[in-house]
């Protein structure tokens, strides 16, 4: 919905405090906490000498945005305090804690989604789960799922094997990789262009869970 004035947001305020030397009237830079003196807007700051709220213009200048000029020279260990306002936009993000809700496209820069295609799978594979989600690969020869070192704990996708123009081939497994009743290798389609598509989910390190495949797809 639109807004008169400035949108909505988190309100900030700094506070700047100075002593005087003899006579200062500028006061810039850092004061005595090390807070170097900014502030967006002259209406948006307030000047006290020694407690006493200053008038702006008649009392002081606040134009440049780095510092406050008084019309009277202040005297020694006088206490110059400016108070500025801002407002802080509220960054338009998704709480980790929260959760929320994406209304567009989320692109990811890491492994979600993406998809590794191999046409010629054969020996010892280590697939790249930091790189990849899902994984295609057409089996040249037999093949050994080698232990990953990628993986993380939560993840899932599937593993497609594509028999090539011979068939035949075999899926054995390394030690990270377990499936329903202990055995280490697949059980696969043999006849050749076949295609089987076995499901994943790593659910801790060093453990990836297969399910069974479904077989056979032409």
């Amino acid at each position: 919905m639109p807004y008169i004035g400035n949108s909505p947001g988190t309100g900030v305020r700094n506070r700047f405090i100075y002593t005087a030397t003899a006579s200062q009237t500028t006061f810039t830079g850092a004061d005595n906490n090390g807070k170097t003196l900014k502030y967006a807007d002259s209406d948006l700051v307030d000047v006290f000498l020694n407690g006493v709220c200053l008038v702006p213009v008649t009392d002081y200048t606040s134009t440049s945005k780095t510092s406050v000029v008084l019309a009277q020279a202040a005297s020694l260990n006088d206490t110059l305090e400016i108070i500025s306002y801002d407002i802080a936009s509220i960054a338009d993000n998704v709480s980790k804690a929260n959760g929320g809700t994406f209304n567009g496209l989320v692109t990811f820069s890491s492994a979600v989604g993406k998809v590794e295609t191999n046409a010629t799978a054969t020996g010892s594979l280590t697939l790249d789960f930091s790189l990849n989600q899902n994984f295609i690969l057409t089996l040249t020869g037999n093949v050994t799922l080698a232990n990953p070192s990628t993986e993380t704990v939560g993840q899932s996708g599937f593993i497609v094997f594509i028999q090539d123009g011979t068939g035949g081939r075999t899926v054995s497994l390394d030690t990270d990789y377990q499936i329903s009743g202990g055995s280490n290798s697949l059980s696969l389609s043999s006849a050749a262009s076949t295609t089987d598509v076995v499901p994943y989910i790593v659910v801790a390190s060093n453990r990836i869970l297969l399910g069974a495949p479904q077989l056979a797809f032409a």
